[in-house]
């Protein structure tokens, strides 16, 4: 087994929304309030205009205020990933270098999606973005949104590029993972909450998580518990979240939504979501209020 590369990014990274003010428009204070909060609470990573952070309707000036505010904020206790995929290579290129003058310490690039590129266009596209720019690259693999799958093939030929050190994955494909695993030096990130512990124990570096807007500790919890060889307190940390992982993710509203109902009646900036987006109702948000009381991590 490939012996694992030193993590540029950290191990517990959170999506992070994007706080909106009531009008809509983007809450830069709100932001640095947020990621204050989330890296105090144990977040040494923040990802930003992911799509937990709704970047379909971000503007690319809004963007890179983005990152200038929360780079500001931190003062360098944790780790800022860009989020700089489109559907354009050209685009998420000009994203990618505006990303690295806003102050960004990596970019994370999702595949191009709708046009549904082959594999080897898939290839050139992550190889053109990681020539762009000096700085690290977390592929994103989320095919149920893009409709276009990174396959493993893919992966383990672009892992021997300098630039590109890490996946978010997103693939639901536990085996893929480990095959990449086992034959590269990449940081493998659970982009599903549900798997935290899981890839994590095979080897993984850490989660990229939309959940760890609302309970950064008890998700941070979960990985020291292992580091620390107790596995039966790990196991009961990340079934302990189950319930609210499940209800902001799997129970049909995005991730976006849910964590800003949560963030909102926690009172941390979040705001509303842009359209098409739309809130949570009212017994939606009680709900998850009431799941997250039951994990004592605000």
């Amino acid at each position: 087994m490939t012996p694992p590369r030193t993590n540029l990014f950290g191990r517990t990274l959170c999506a992070m929304i994007t706080p909106f003010t009531a009008a809509g428009v983007l809450d830069l204070d709100g932001a640095q309030h947020l990621a204050d909060h989330l890296v105090g609470a144990g977040c040494d990573g923040l990802v930003l205009s992911g799509t937990t952070g709704e970047s379909p309707t971000t503007t690319d000036a809004e963007k890179s205020a983005l990152i200038t505010a929360v780079r500001e904020a931190v003062a360098g206790r944790a780790t800022i990933v860009a989020g700089i995929g489109t559907a354009d290579t050209r685009h998420t290129a000009e994203l990618a270098r505006e990303a690295e003058k806003a102050g960004a310490d990596g970019l994370l690039v999702v595949a191009p999606y709708y046009s549904r590129p082959p594999q080897d266009a898939v290839e050139a596209h992550f190889r053109e973005i990681a020539d762009t720019t000096g700085l690290p690259l977390m592929l994103y693999d989320i095919p149920a949104r893009t409709g276009t799958r990174v396959e493993a093939e893919t992966i383990l030929r672009l892992a021997d590029h300098p630039r590109i050190v890490a996946v978010k994955d997103c693939s639901y494909d536990f085996l893929a993972a480990q095959k990449v695993l086992a034959r590269t030096a990449l940081a493998y990130y659970a982009g599903c909450d549900e798997h935290v512990l899981a890839l994590y124990a095979v080897g993984g570096a850490g989660y990229v998580s939309t959940v760890a807007n609302v309970i950064p500790g008890h998700l941070r919890a979960v990985l020291d518990a292992f580091d620390a060889g107790d596995t039966d307190r790990a196991a009961r940390l990340q079934q302990q979240a189950t319930p609210l992982i499940e209800a902001m993710m799997s129970a049909g509203l995005p991730g976006a939504v849910t964590a800003k109902s949560l963030l909102n009646d926690l009172a941390l900036p979040a705001g509303p979501v842009r359209a098409p987006l739309r809130p949570a109702d009212r017994t939606t948000a009680d709900s998850l209020l009431a799941l997250h009381s039951t994990l004592h991590d605000t």
